[in-house]
């Protein structure tokens, strides 16, 4: 399957990567469709087991929330953070084009994803965050292939695009903490 053969070489080759990812103009469609779903998915899945069968003795409604609110701020999440990429390019002297900055979040995203197996066991839930930084660092080598950020920019528009990331993720994660809990005082 090619999303695996993308997802291997995007974590060990990440540099032949960008390369290629960026000669391939998807749209961001496409990304989302056949890589982005497919990914968070893993995450999504093993949340909804571990937090709401196995890791908190049966408690499907934990699993459910949770299982909600990850797929919700991961797609929400890159859709947002790509935008704010694309709109701050021209002023790093980028390319601005919205669907390099999706797919550049998008792929970004690929070790928190795969980590994300790992949810199974709620108590492992802390590898899903370094899955995360080493998704930092892969949107710093992304930058260059995918927005044509020059090498003197690219510093500056790495720490501007992951304090925006930062931001976008937090108050994503705010407003579905509250939405998720208000719901489920309904629920119960």
């Amino acid at each position: 399957m090619e999303i695996i053969s993308k997802v291997k070489n995007i974590l060990l080759n990440p540099k032949t990567e960008w390369e290629v990812i960026s000669e391939k103009n998807d749209t961001h469609v496409k990304v989302l469709i056949t890589y982005l779903i497919p990914l968070a998915l893993i995450p999504t899945i093993a949340g909804f087991i571990g937090y709401g069968i196995l890791g908190y003795g049966m408690f499907v409604g934990i699993g459910v929330r949770y299982a909600l609110s990850s797929f919700i701020s991961t797609v929400g999440g890159a859709y947002l953070s790509a935008w704010i990429i694309a709109f701050l390019a021209d002023k790093f002297e980028s390319e601005k084009s919205f669907d390099k900055a999706f797919s550049l979040v998008a792929y970004s995203y690929t070790p928190m994803c795969v980590a994300g197996i790992l949810l199974l066991l709620p108590h492992l839930s802390f590898v899903v965050m370094l899955g995360g930084l080493y998704g930092l660092y892969l949107l710093y080598l992304g930058l260059t292939p995918m927005m044509k950020t020059p090498e003197e920019k690219k510093i500056t528009f790495f720490i501007v695009s992951l304090l925006s990331v930062v931001v976008v993720t937090a108050i994503i994660s705010a407003v579905l903490g509250t939405l998720i809990i208000s719901s489920a005082r309904f629920i119960y």
